[in-house]
């Protein structure tokens, strides 16, 4: 097992932050590891199962991966876009999950990881559905403008329609609508454009000494809408959430290719660092959002771009018809920021074995001036009918200071990495893997990196689009099966924070 042994916890400054306190203890199930079957780096065991046709207990996973519970919630892409129902991301509050997904969002129960029980589903028909949850509140992501006939919990939706809408789940078996913020208009109006942007993510922050919520909305802009290079910003008022309305937005700094594409997500760090990376086109911004660096909540200073390129195959993170920076989040120390990139925009095959390295890695930055400290490839080939990218991931907060990532990968899984070290160029490797089967041929998965035909049928597109640690268990959103939930037992996992709750793209606290 690898030690920071130079780190030690600090005071949680989420205390100071937001006014609670996150218990400085251990999960109970991994402070004694004698009780488990625990096997640093094991062999995997290789289960065989019908395409498409395995729940997370038959999926190929090394042992110290070990299925728990279930929340089923079945979807496909190959519908009508109002008929869809893909899980998307997840966000915690005490023994809540709160799961979106392109019609809503699904408040889960976890209380028991081993039988997650649905406590209600209420229905938003716009696509993306990225949540996060502060106290009662939920913020939900609306992407693409509204058609008509669009309705969020029977109220209609105006046509062309993009921004957020705010819930109250104050009885979590009866959530109510409170608000909407259009984009479409506001967003516009600031701007002074013909029209807006979406939201693809949310990333919150809280600021409870001024009785609010600051949520930065990403979108996930294409090269006909520039105006889209920014992250707008929202504040919701904590004890009048309907009030939320839009206050400003974050123009995005380019890079080597020029304009940056949207900012498709947002990790943020408080605590001693207060700082924000914006996973951005093919420009990655860094931002200050406070001391030491300057900025605030509502005003980010731009620090510096990241941006990545292979030497050998030519690939470059966001290049033009190449995917995007996708995710970031940081070491707990913030002393690096880890991004992944979406190539092939998640709807292709690339993590197969003719896979150049920088299609399936995760990448680790100074957050100091962007160096490069190094990158983790995914060691597990995956098939051509397989859409795979490096998704949606959080660090674990490990009393230990060390660097543990939670990730998923679409059809490549869920992993479990450890990153300790990296500053000092020590090699991130696995710990754990749950790996599904292919779902089969389909309509996607049709180019390979270089542009030849996929060498198959194609495939129908699924697997974990977040995966993320929470209180000593893995909770993976499953776009087309709903919440897995996993535990891990590996020494490299012990001795994780408590936490009171989780929005997975913010650490609302640093360890020293």
């Amino acid at each position: 097992m690898r030690t920071k042994t130079r780190w030690s916890i600090a005071a949680i400054a989420v205390a100071l932050l937001v006014g609670a306190t996150v218990p400085a203890t251990a999960d109970p199930e991994l402070d004694n590891l004698d009780d488990f079957d625990v096997k640093s780096r094991p062999a995997p065991a290789e289960i065989s199962v019908p395409p498409g046709k395995a729940d997370h207990r038959t999926f190929p996973s090394t042992r110290n991966m070990h299925a728990l519970g279930h929340s089923s919630h079945p979807a496909s892409f190959e519908v009508p876009p109002a008929e869809r129902e893909i899980s998307s991301d997840i966000a915690f509050w005490g023994d809540l999950a709160i799961q979106g997904n392109y019609n809503g969002f699904r408040v889960i129960d976890i209380s028991s990881p081993a039988k997650p029980k649905l406590l209600s589903h209420p229905e938003c028909n716009g696509d993306q559905g990225d949540v996060v949850v502060w106290e009662n509140i939920v913020v939900r992501s609306w992407n693409s403008p509204a058609p008509e006939g669009r309705l969020c919990m029977g109220e209609p939706v105006p046509v062309g329609f993009e921004g957020l809408h705010v819930f109250d789940i104050a009885d979590p078996e009866n959530p109510e609508l409170l608000t909407a913020v259009e984009f479409s208009q506001v967003g516009a109006a600031e701007r002074g454009t013909a029209d807006g942007c979406g939201s693809h993510t949310v990333t919150l922050v809280a600021d409870p000494d001024n009785n609010r919520l600051v949520v930065y909305s990403n979108n996930s802009s294409g090269d006909n809408r520039p105006v889209c290079d920014a992250m707008d910003i929202i504040e919701v008022p904590i004890d009048d959430p309907a009030a939320a309305g839009h206050i400003g937005y974050v123009p995005l700094v380019g890079g080597s290719l020029g304009s940056n594409n949207g900012c498709h997500d947002a990790g943020a760090i408080l605590g001693e660092v207060n700082m924000l990376t914006c996973a951005s086109g093919h420009a990655a911004n860094v931002f200050s959002i406070g001391e030491p660096g300057g900025g605030t909540l509502e005003n980010p200073l731009w620090l510096f771009n990241i941006e990545e390129e292979d030497p050998e195959s030519g690939v470059k993170v966001g290049a033009p018809g190449a995917g995007r920076w996708h995710s970031a989040t940081f070491s707990f120390d913030g002393e690096a920021i880890l991004l992944g990139w979406e190539p092939g925009g998640g709807g292709q095959a690339r993590c197969t074995a003719d896979d150049p390295d920088i299609n399936k890695s995760l990448f680790a930055y100074s957050a100091a001036d962007g160096a490069k400290l190094g990158q983790w490839v995914l060691e597990r080939p995956q098939g051509h009918d397989e859409n795979c990218t490096i998704h949606n991931y959080n660090m674990v907060p490990l009393r230990s200071g060390n660097d543990v990532v939670a990730s998923g990968h679409y059809q490549a899984g869920s992993r479990v990495v450890d990153f300790t070290g990296i500053q000092e160029g020590v090699q991130p490797e696995s710990i754990a893997w749950a790996d599904p089967p292919s779902l089969g041929p389909g309509p996607f998965c049709t180019v390979m990196w270089d542009g030849e035909p996929t060498p198959t049928d194609g495939c129908r597109l699924g697997g974990a689009w977040s995966t993320y640690w929470y209180n000593g268990f893995l909770y993976e959103s499953d776009i087309t099966r709903g919440l897995n939930i996993y535990r891990v037992s590996d020494r490299a996992t012990a001795g994780a924070i408590k936490l009171s709750h989780l929005n997975p793209q913010t650490q609302e606290f640093t360890i020293h």
